[in-house]
């Protein structure tokens, strides 16, 4: 069950991380780096965060590095976020993008029949 705490406090982690990710992340071989959205668990100690990657080759080795410095990020996050409890960061790719440009080449395909 999602409420209103569980969105605020989504949307403050989001804006806490997209900078730290843009600063240390985003270079010229990671392409253009988005954070999508937050969803917090119900005791607001996880937030799985969605990121978005245009134009890298390689998503994986972008998320594996993601992953590995999760524990500096959610120090910074609860440096700039004042929580009770400092939420667990877990980051994940972003399916929609993925998802639209399917729909998109089916759509070409179904007007091209």
């Amino acid at each position: 069950m999602s409420g209103y705490r569980d969105k605020r406090i989504g949307a403050l982690i989001k804006e806490a991380v997209s900078p730290l990710l843009i600063k240390e992340f985003q270079d010229a071989g990671s392409g253009f780096l988005t954070v999508t959205r937050v969803e917090m668990t119900d005791d607001l100690r996880t937030a799985r965060i969605f990121i978005s990657v245009f134009g890298s080759a390689d998503r994986a080795a972008l998320l594996d590095r993601l992953t590995r410095s999760a524990g500096s990020l959610r120090k910074a996050v609860a440096s700039r976020v004042k929580l009770k409890y400092n939420p667990l960061l877990i980051f994940a790719l972003d399916p929609g993008p993925d998802h639209e440009a399917r729909i998109d080449e089916l759509l070409k395909l179904a007007k091209k029949t």
